[in-house]
């Protein structure tokens, strides 16, 4: 029986189903730490991670690993050139969470936007004493100019639900979508630096690469209007957080919604300082009938690729599909 480790806890259910087919060690306590984490590996054929590095020095020192499949859309944390060095297959989990993720950074975008958080730590520490006309005055979203950075399934879906806030929506892609899908969503292609300019609300939804780092910094924030908001529910490293925090200091812009932060789940703890950001710890597709959807996708991925299961060989999402049926390096 190949054997495979599942390095995060996830729903038993789901462990059950990969020990139909495999011998699965499981990890049911804390991150493991990366010398323990190389260690299971080393006999194992397969993996299922949730952001776990793997790199060359980990594929190295798991001679019979074929396939690491990640619950999770973004694989930044796989060395990809590293894999294919190596024939070994990644798989990510996409498309199961648009739509949770998108109904979140909405959540996330309105709360900023009007100040929830912000007021609620008010309240709760018992300054509500009277009504008044000037407090926690906030941005409307009804009527506004949405931002969008990354038109992929997820900046779609949020530009989707801009039509019921009578909301104008200007995108920025590393490559213009189809015309049939502008005209769906009555989005605009423009430039990173006019979205900056122009939209009150700027939401951040593309992948974490090299290239992507710190799209977010200090020259982008100056451009920003002063009545802007800014979301992340992409990946941290996409936003400088020190340059973020002195825009918000200053008031250089008006208000943020963070759901991934640089070196998480370590944060920079000066977002803890200012008041006017709204910090949520990486939990945008938490639905239980997302996640679920997620970890059953990542467990398909696995069964598949390992040559198990009705889809044997041809798992639902790989990565690098060029390493399949290719021998181990």
């Amino acid at each position: 029986m190949q054997k495979i480790l599942v390095a995060r806890p996830i729903f038993p259910d789901v462990i059950e189903r990969l020990k139909q087919y495999f011998d699965v060690d499981w990890n049911q306590g804390d991150v493991l730490p990366a010398d323990e984490f190389t260690r299971r590996l080393a006999d194992r054929d397969g993996a299922l991670t949730a952001g776990d590095p793997v790199g060359a020095a980990v594929l190295a020192a798991a001679p019979r690993l074929r396939v690491v499949s990640n619950m999770a859309v973004g694989y930044n944390n796989f060395d990809m050139a590293a894999f294919n060095a190596a024939n070994v297959l990644g798989t990510n989990t996409p498309d199961v969470l648009n739509e949770s993720t998108a109904d979140f950074g909405w959540a996330l975008m309105m709360a900023a936007a009007r100040r929830i958080a912000e007021s609620e730590h008010w309240l709760r520490a018992g300054k509500w004493e009277k009504w008044a006309y000037d407090a926690f005055l906030g941005g409307d979203l009804y009527g506004s100019t949405l931002g969008v950075i990354g038109m992929g399934r997820i900046g779609q879906a949020l530009a989707r639900r801009a039509k019921g806030f009578n909301m104008q929506v200007i995108y920025h892609n590393r490559s213009r979508v189809a015309p049939e899908i502008e005209a769906e969503l009555n989005a605009e292609y423009v430039s990173k630096q006019d979205l900056l300019r122009r939209a009150d609300h700027v939401v951040l939804v593309l992948p974490y690469t090299q290239e992507n780092h710190h799209t977010i910094g200090a020259a982008e924030l100056a451009l920003m209007k002063p009545s802007a908001t800014l979301t992340n529910i992409a990946r941290g490293g996409i936003v400088d957080d020190a340059a973020l925090v002195e825009a918000l200091r200053s008031k250089q812009i008006a208000a943020a919604g963070l759901d991934v932060f640089e070196g998480e789940p370590k944060l920079n703890p000066d977002l803890l300082t200012v008041p006017n950001v709204v910090l949520t710890p990486h939990i945008a597709s938490a639905t239980e009938a997302t996640r679920r959807a997620m970890a059953n996708l990542a467990a398909d991925n696995l069964i598949a690729a390992l040559g198990e299961g009705p889809r044997a060989g041809r798992p639902p999402n790989p990565i690098n599909p060029e390493v399949i049926g290719r021998a181990r390096s």
